[in-house]
């Protein structure tokens, strides 16, 4: 299922029906509700759904917006979060995530899992990649400070993370929705693969899955803490969705595809027709400028699987 994401326009649009009928000019069937989707757009969203002039695939979390919050805003509350009243208000809006994409017929939700508090290593890391210098001791030493310091501090905000899933997830399974845990482009954010792998074990896949992102994926592979193909066998057949995106080095993903150096045939024999494929791309990016490009990265996308 290819799905086209709202981040790309939400913020241009004080009605929903119209802001879907723009995703749908671009040849979409479905869409994903972005986490810059405020209250007020709701209500155009429901009418459009209701009318048949838009399917919606998934909703990115948190969606709709907190009440006060004008932008988009994944991170605004912190399901690791060790303040106890943040962390239930995380579980309080994802909670509102899920009922609304139950009432639009979406069938996952992305989550973000919020992360471990220590110092921003990983855009450090990104810049000494931008000047050629992954290859330095420099690079080596920056980055294993990095891992042991985050193992180090990790478990009270993983703890954290499983006290919000355990509110989630029942409520996730009750509506039949599968919540999908996002790569995560930095080294102190929750979840790793490690990470994520024991939170599938812990709740089970038929709620919760994998969630590829693209750019996410290919920071951490420049930093040589992963490779794409590696992470999706690891997690093949528990992988509900991917956001796709191109990219350009040292970190400018959301690029259309054909805007970047990304190769998308290193993603189909990964891909599966029951998977959410949302194309996640940047507002500054034009409509004309859209269209064909996701057409012709669909029929890469669209090779069989191999098994």
């Amino acid at each position: 299922m290819f799905a086209f994401s709202t981040c790309w326009n939400s913020h241009r649009h004080t009605d929903g029906q119209a802001l879907l009928a723009e995703v749908r000019a671009l040849g979409f069937e479905y869409a994903e509700l972005g986490h810059g989707t405020s209250l007020s757009l709701l209500d155009g969203i429901q009418r459009a759904v209701a009318d048949g002039e838009m399917k919606i695939s998934s909703l990115h979390n948190f969606c709709p917006l907190p009440l006060g919050v004008f932008g988009p805003a994944p991170d605004y509350y912190l399901p690791s979060s060790t303040r106890e009243r943040e962390r239930q208000q995380a579980v309080r809006h994802t909670l509102r995530t899920l009922e609304c994409a139950a009432s639009l017929g979406a069938v996952a939700v992305v989550l973000h899992l919020g992360l471990v508090v220590m110092r921003d290593f990983t855009m450090r890391l990104v810049q000494l990649c931008a000047a050629n210098a992954a290859d330095t001791p420099k690079f080596q030493r920056l980055r294993n400070k990095a891992l042991v310091v985050r193992d180090r501090k990790r478990q009270k905000y993983f703890d954290q993370v499983c006290r919000s899933l355990d509110d989630v997830v029942p409520r996730a399974k009750e509506l039949g929705l599968r919540l999908g845990l996002e790569t995560r482009f930095g080294i102190e954010e929750i979840p790793n693969e490690d990470e994520t792998a024991d939170l599938l074990a812990r709740y089970g896949t038929d709620v919760v899955s994998y969630w590829h992102d693209v750019g996410h994926a290919q920071i951490k592979e420049q930093l040589g803490l992963l490779r794409h193909e590696t992470i999706l066998e690891r997690f093949r057949g528990q992988t509900a969705g991917m956001h796709l995106q191109d990219f350009r080095p040292p970190a400018f993903d959301h690029q259309p595809p054909g805007c970047g150096e990304f190769d998308f045939n290193r993603l189909a024999p990964f891909v599966t027709s029951e998977m959410v494929l949302a194309w996640e791309i940047h507002p500054q990016w034009k409509a004309e400028q859209l269209a064909a490009a996701c057409r012709q990265a669909h029929d890469t996308l669209r090779k069989p699987a191999t098994v």
